[in-house]
């Protein structure tokens, strides 16, 4: 763990709740109780719920603008100036492609696909949801039998998760990878775990997980770029005004 988050208290909680969480998923899916649910309508309720969440995942892809107002990654102060805890925007004209600044500090923030500009951690959260939703939709609502593999789903599941919650560690393509990992692994957990528990408990105490982590992980994204702002020397750089101000 670096040390510029050993120094952030919050970043610090969450990443440690986080995998705590980790441990109890693993252990609930391991030494699952004893008696079965039997209610018919455990799969298709739990798949829903969880459905629901993938569905409104990919659409905040979608719409990151909203998205980052629900989550306070777009507010301004009362000037009109970008917030000390957002990421900054170089020059007079703020230019943003893949919903960051064209700066080269957040080159490993996105890539480039002919003329177009994507931004990295979406993209593989796009194709974590996508390949979470199919999964959820063969394993809920198919006759997708998964009991030779459900252990193996859920340590694919844990590792896929711890993996990214250090994305921002890593660049590009890499990144990319385990941010779809992150969601994929998400849903192999649930799988995986409801395949060895059968469980309504468990489910439900697995999706308050997840959007705990999901939390988790929109909150060091957050602190990810407020950290590559605080860093930057670029003397012409709007939150370097902002911060001198502030100060």
């Amino acid at each position: 763990m670096s040390q510029s988050m050993l120094r952030d208290p919050a970043s610090t909680f969450l990443i440690g709740v986080s995998f705590l969480g980790l441990f109890l998923a693993g252990m609930l899916a391991f030494y699952p109780p004893i008696v079965r649910d039997s209610f018919p309508w455990r799969k298709p309720a739990i798949g829903s719920v969880f459905g629901s969440i993938c569905i409104l995942g990919i659409l905040a892809v979608f719409f990151p603008k909203w998205c980052s107002g629900v989550f306070d990654f777009g507010k301004e102060e009362g000037d009109g100036r970008p917030s000390i805890g957002t990421f900054a925007f170089h020059g007079t004209s703020s230019a943003v492609q893949g919903h960051h600044p064209v700066c080269e500090n957040f080159s490993a923030h996105v890539f480039r696909v002919g003329n177009r500009t994507f931004c990295t951690a979406c993209t593989g959260l796009l194709l974590g949801g996508l390949l979470a939703l199919v999964g959820t939709v063969l394993y809920f609502f198919s006759d997708w039998q998964v009991e030779q593999n459900s252990s193996l789903l859920v340590w694919v599941g844990i590792l896929g998760v711890g993996f990214g919650f250090f994305q921002f560690k890593f660049r590009t393509f890499a990144r990319l990878f385990f941010n779809t990992s992150f969601v994929f692994g998400v849903s192999s957990i649930l799988i995986g775990a409801d395949e060895l528990a059968g469980s309504v408990t468990v489910d439900l105490f697995l999706i308050a997980l997840t959007l705990f982590w999901l939390f988790t992980r929109i909150s060091l994204s957050q602190w990810d770029h407020k950290r590559i702002c605080c860093a930057c020397k670029v003397a012409t750089c709007e939150f370097v005004d902002t911060r001198k101000r502030v100060g």
